[in-house]
């Protein structure tokens, strides 16, 4: 367990926060209840000082870890894409049959996220949640390229990367990997977002998911053998 504590935080952008979260109980309270929180009320209205009176600490205190909201939606955003790329890792580690890889990272990435309990202060199943209805704004920011350069969307990146490079590993004249690779990314939550806001625009429902939506469109694109 600590090693993959050790592995989530080094992809995490040191400057997304001014004091290590995971180093105090405080500050995993802090993770826990903002997780919470946002979930509940939306990021627009979620404030340090409405955080402290739920963790009936000083909005002070919460300063001290975090400079700003936003840095905070970012370091939490940076943790789940860690977390979802040592699960990828892990589930597609040994598998030698680069389209059952394929298939197999696909599947993590896009199916519906179970609670992991090895991370006892964060609830991965809400981080989700966050990370579907939240991460745009994230980045949607007149600073995205600034915050860009330095580093605070890595671990986003190469994730993509590691997708892009299975891609590439089934069919290498596909001249669109990298396209393919962070569509799915963002497809996948906008996919789960539809479904729930405006299923109107969506094939998913209750009874297709987005993964399988995401297996076919694989299927599709690379030509790959359906029983795969």
């Amino acid at each position: 367990m600590e090693r993959l504590m050790q592995s989530l935080r080094m992809g995490i952008n040191e400057n997304l926060y001014l004091k290590d979260p995971e180093s105090s109980e405080l500050g995993k309270k802090i993770v826990e209840h903002s997780i919470l929180m946002i979930n509940e009320i939306g990021f627009e209205s979620f404030t340090f000082k409405k955080l402290g009176t739920a963790i009936q600490s000083n909005e002070s205190s919460i300063y001290r870890y975090f400079e700003n909201k936003h840095k905070l939606l970012l370091y939490l955003a940076s943790w789940y894409w860690g977390w979802l790329e040592y699960r990828m890792v892990f589930a597609t580690y040994g598998i030698s049959d680069n389209e059952k890889k394929l298939r197999r990272a696909i599947e993590i990435l896009t199916q519906k996220v179970e609670e992991d309990t090895t991370f006892l202060h964060i609830n991965e199943v809400i981080l989700n949640k966050i990370v579907i209805n939240e991460y745009s704004k994230s980045y949607l920011t007149k600073e995205v390229d600034k915050e860009n350069k330095e580093g605070y969307f890595l671990v986003y990146k190469r994730l993509v990367n590691r997708l892009t490079e299975m891609i590439e590993a089934v069919d290498r004249e596909y001249p669109y990997p990298i396209s393919l690779a962070s569509t799915i990314f963002e497809g996948s939550l906008h996919q789960y977002f539809l479904k729930e806001h405006f299923p109107a625009l969506t094939n998913c429902n209750e009874s297709v998911s987005p993964l399988e939506y995401f297996t076919d469109l694989i299927d599709r694109t690379l030509n790959l053998e359906t029983n795969g």
